[in-house]
C-alpha cells in the first residue's frame, strides 16, 4: 500500500470489500500453516476478518463502512502508530498476492474510500511451483521445514500404480459439444442483458478495457518532467480512471514501456485546450513508436544471428477471455494454428486480441513491414474496430491458404476494407456474416449469370437477325459429260483471247 501520508489513510476513512471466491478448508490450512509464517499473525487476522464481511456462501461487494471497525475489531489504536501497523499489514497481505488495495476519489465529500480486494491463497502445487514465495517461507522457516510441509499438503500415487506409467494412461474423458448440443441459431438477447446486468463478476466501464493496467498514474508522474509543457494535464489524470485506462489500452497494443508514454504525452497534440487526451494523436505517433522499434529489432536480430542462433520464439498460451463468442460464429482454424490452439481458443484470440498481437502469432519472427503498413492504416484511418480487422486478417490468411498463387496486394486488402465500411461493419458478428458472404459459391456464380443475361438482353436490343435461306440444294459431284462440256468452254474462250485483233 503506497501511502505518502497517514492523514490519508485514518479511521474515519469508509472502505468496503470485494472478493469473488469463498475460502475452504484447504484455503484455510494453507492460510494457517505457509501464509502466517511469512507475513505475520496480525496481517492474517486482518485478512480473515476482511473476508468474513460477506456470508460464506456469497461473492460480491460489502456495505461501506468507516475503518473505525477494523482498528477497534483488530485490537489497534487509532493513532499514528496504529494507521502504520494497518498499512504494514496491507502491505504484507499485498505482496504475498492476498490482497489488493484500491483508492476512490469521491468529488462530494473531498476525501478518499479504500476497496480491499481480497484474492484466493495459492494451492499448495501453485504456491510450491512459485520461487519467490518458495524462497521467503525457506527464510522464515528453514529449508527442511518448507519440504515437510510440501509433504503435509501431498498425498503421492500408489505405487502399483506409478510402475505402471504414463504410457498406459489412456484419456476417455468426453468432452462437452460431444455431449450437449446448444440451439445457438435462436438467440436470447434478453437473456444476455439480464445476465450480464445482474453478473457477480465485477463490471468495467464502456470506454476502459479489460486488461490489468501496465503502469498507474505514480508511475507515468515520477518519470514526468516538472517543467514539461504538458506536466498541469497529466497531473490532472490522477483522477480520470478513464483516460489512464485509454493510455494503458494504447501501451498495450503497441508495446510500450512507462517511458515512451511519459515522451509521447510530453508532444504537442496529445492534449486539448482543456486538457482532454486525443486518442487518435496518441495511436497514431504511438504506432510510429512501435514501428520504429520493430525496425530496430529486426536489425538487431540480423546482426546477431550472425554470430549466434536465434532461440525459437515461445508460444503465447494464455488466451484473452474477455468477450465470449457465440458458436454461431466460429471460423474454422488456419493451419498455422492448428497445432497451437483448439477452435474455440482461436475464435476467442480474433474476438480478443489487438491486431498486432494476432499478426505477431502467424509470422515466425518479426511482422513484414507492408501487412503493418495495410493494417494501421486500416486501423488509424479507416477506424475499422479491432475485431473486425482480427477477421479481416484471418479471411486473407484463408485465400492463401486455399490457393497457393495467391497474391495479397495493398490494393485488394483496401478494397475488402473500403466494402467492410460502406457496409458498415463494425462488429464481430456482422464482419464473420461478410466473409462468410464472400465465400458462398452460390454468390460468385451470381454475376456469371447475370452478366449472360444482359448480354442477351443487348443482343435483342441491337441490329434485327436476318433471315436465313433455308433448305439450300446441296452441290453433287460433276459428271463425265457436264466436265467434258466445261472442258471445251475452257479452250474456246482461251482461243478467242489468243486471236489478235483487227
Amino acid at each position: 500500500m503506497r501511502m505518502k501520508s497517514l492523514l490519508h489513510y485514518t479511521e474515519h476513512h469508509r472502505y468496503y470489500t470485494y472478493r469473488d471466491f469463498s475460502l475452504s478448508n484447504l484455503d484455510e490450512r494453507m492460510l494457517s500453516l505457509v501464509y502466517q509464517p511469512m507475513v505475520g499473525t496480525s496481517a492474517i487476522a486482518l485478512y480473515r476478518l476482511l473476508t468474513q464481511h460477506l456470508p460464506a456462501e456469497q461473492t460480491g461487494y460489502s456495505k461501506p463502512e468507516p475503518q473505525r471497525g477494523l482498528f477497534l475489531t483488530l485490537g489497534i489504536e487509532p493513532n499514528d502508530r496504529g494507521r502504520t501497523v494497518m498499512v504494514e499489514n496491507a502491505s504484507k497481505l499485498e505482496a504475498v498476492g492476498l490482497l489488493q488495495t484500491h483508492r476512490l476519489y469521491v468529488p462530494e465529500q473531498d476525501q478518499y474510500m479504500y476497496e480491499y480486494e481480497l484474492q484466493q491463497p495459492l494451492p499448495p502445487s501453485d504456491f510450491f511451483a512459485t520461487q519467490h514465495l518458495t524462497l521467503l517461507l525457506r527464510d522464515r522457516i528453514g529449508k527442511f521445514a518448507v519440504l515437510a510441509l510440501q509433504e503435509r499438503f501431498w498425498s503421492g500415487e500408489p505405487e502399483e500404480f506409478r510402475e505402471l506409467g504414463r504410457a498406459a494412461k489412456e484419456n476417455i474423458s468426453q468432452p462437452f459439444y460431444e455431449i450437449f448440443e446448444l440451439n445457438t441459431h435462436v438467440i436470447d438477447y434478453e437473456l444476455e442483458q439480464a445476465l450480464s446486468e445482474a453478473s457477480p463478476a465485477r463490471r468495467q466501464s464502456k470506454n476502459m478495457p479489460v486488461e490489468d493496467p501496465l503502469f498507474d498514474y505514480s508511475d507515468v508522474i515520477l518519470h514526468f518532467p516538472r517543467g514539461a509543457r504538458n506536466r498541469q494535464f497529466v497531473e490532472a489524470l490522477r483522477h480520470n480512471r478513464e483516460q489512464m485506462g485509454m493510455i494503458n489500452h494504447v501501451a498495450r497494443k503497441f508495446d510500450l514501456n512507462v517511458e515512451d508514454i511519459v515522451r509521447l504525452l510530453d508532444e504537442e497534440g496529445i492534449f486539448s485546450n482543456d486538457g482532454e487526451l486525443m486518442l487518435d494523436n496518441l495511436q497514431n505517433r504511438a504506432n510510429l513508436t512501435f514501428r520504429q522499434t520493430a525496425k530496430r529489432t529486426e536489425e538487431r536480430q540480423v546482426r546477431a544471428a550472425r554470430v549466434i542462433r536465434p532461440e525459437e520464439p515461445e508460444t503465447a498460451n494464455d488466451m484473452p477471455v474477455e468477450h465470449a463468442v457465440e458458436m454461431e460464429y466460429y471460423l474454422e482454424v488456419p493451419a498455422q494454428f492448428q497445432s497451437k490452439c483448439d477452435i474455440h481458443q482461436y475464435n476467442m484470440l480474433l474476438r480478443n486480441e489487438p491486431y498486432t498481437g494476432l499478426l505477431r502469432n502467424f509470422f515466425p519472427g518479426t511482422v513484414p513491414g507492408p501487412w503493418l503498413d495495410m493494417f494501421s492504416k486500416i486501423d488509424l484511418s479507416y477506424k475499422l474496430p479491432g475485431e473486425v480487422i482480427n477477421v479481416l486478417i484471418h479471411y486473407l490468411v484463408t485465400l492463401l491458404g486455399k490457393d497457393g498463387d495467391q497474391r495479397i496486394s495493398r490494393n485488394f486488402v483496401d478494397s475488402i476494407a473500403s466494402n467492410m465500411l460502406l457496409r458498415q461493419i463494425d462488429t464481430y458478428e456482422k464482419a464473420v456474416r461478410y466473409i462468410r458472404d464472400q465465400n458462398n459459391p452460390k454468390r460468385q456464380a451470381a454475376p456469371q449469370n447475370g452478366s449472360r443475361a444482359r448480354a442477351q438482353g443487348k443482343a435483342a436490343r441491337g441490329k434485327p437477325e436476318l433471315p436465313i435461306v433455308q433448305n439450300t440444294p446441296v452441290q453433287t459431284a460433276v459428271s463425265d459429260e457436264e466436265f467434258a462440256e466445261y472442258v471445251r468452254l475452257a479452250e474456246q474462250r482461251k482461243a478467242s483471247k489468243n486471236t489478235p485483233r483487227s
